[in-house]
């Protein structure tokens, strides 16, 4: 591990994400963020990033986009016009692989252009190259030929990193046992993490009671109750 990102997970709870909201790391996403700190002296013009949902690709590749200036754009409404649009010598974030393409040759032209042209491509996909319905043999090979990096599920120390940040943004004081109970009961999701300190925050100023582990329990039930 390089330098940068050791200094990145010593840094936990928060990086700061070039304007962005901070990005947190840990074990799970250390990997990922590695790379992203290696633009522009990647070895490949393009990179691939696998995540499950809701894991927190779609952050790291807006962290990556704010610092390359790259253009976003979604696999499955990319057309040859738009990669017509792109600049030689500039950058793509092309998310969501996994959802399909709206034109396969569009895609297989942009990596084209990416060799040809000194593009950066940040790909995203919450399914390995392999596993994707890619019909065009080219585009195909081309793909599973990417550098992969991937990001696992958050762990333990990512999730509560992200609970801390998330009441500490809204000034709420909460114990660190609160926190504890919290982690053993909601969904291990980055996503998850901001709805529920949302729904406690509303839930707070509501009744007018501090974020305790009993107004954590009553918040749980409902936000579980609604899922059901």
């Amino acid at each position: 591990m390089s330098l940068a990102a050791r200094q990145l997970v010593l840094d936990l709870p928060h990086l700061p994400a070039l304007g962005a909201e901070d990005l947190l790391v840990s074990r799970s996403n250390a990997a990922a963020v590695e790379v992203m700190t290696q633009w522009p002296n990647w070895p490949q013009s393009a990179v691939l990033v696998v995540a499950p949902a809701r894991a927190g690709k779609s952050h790291l590749g807006n962290v990556w986009r704010l610092r390359s200036g790259a253009i976003l754009a979604e696999a499955s409404t990319l057309t040859e016009t738009d990669v017509a649009a792109v600049k030689p010598g500039g950058a793509v974030l092309l998310e969501n692989l996994h959802a399909g393409f709206a034109d396969q040759r569009a895609v297989f032209h942009l990596m084209n252009l990416a060799r040809e042209h000194k593009l950066s491509i940040l790909l995203t996909s919450r399914v390995p190259a392999g596993e994707l319905h890619v019909e065009l043999p080219d585009l195909r090979s081309r793909l599973r030929a990417l550098p992969v990096v991937s990001i696992a599920p958050p762990d333990e120390s990512l999730l509560r990193a992200v609970l801390v940040k998330h009441f500490f943004d809204r000034q709420l004081q909460v114990e660190p046992h609160t926190i504890s109970y919290l982690l053993l009961r909601m969904e291990q999701s980055m996503e998850a993490a901001a709805t529920l300190v949302d729904a406690l925050d509303r839930a707070a100023m509501a009744s007018h009671r501090r974020v305790t582990r009993a107004l954590a329990a009553e918040v749980l039930a409902v936000l579980q109750a609604g899922q059901g």
